[in-house]
């Protein structure tokens, strides 16, 4: 491969990271009763009930769910609602290890 095509190469692997949505990932914790992180889900995202409740389910069952998706200041704003209802909450790039996308 020529210089200019690891170069450029380079770049569109850049871009291509810069472009990956966010994710909120709200954590399991022993506090948290289900029914109110399903209404957190509800009344914070507007997520139907049926929804909502699934992704409590997840959070309770494998210690973790993908709330939401999208750019890195809006899942800043998330995590930090999510920490004012009380929830354990961290935003990383939708590609990278154990960030499934599910929102």
């Amino acid at each position: 491969m020529t210089s200019s095509a690891t170069q450029e190469d380079t770049r569109t692997e850049e871009v291509s990271r810069l472009a990956d949505p966010w994710v909120t990932i709200v954590w399991n914790d022993p506090v948290n009763l289900m029914s109110y992180v399903a209404y957190v889900f509800e009344s914070y995202f507007g997520y139907p009930e049926a929804k909502a409740k699934k992704l409590m389910l997840q959070v309770h069952h494998e210690g973790r769910a993908v709330v939401s998706t999208g750019p890195r200041e809006r899942m800043e704003v998330d995590v930090q609602a999510m920490h004012g209802f009380g929830l354990w909450a961290t935003l990383q790039q939708s590609g990278a290890p154990g960030a499934g996308v599910q929102a």
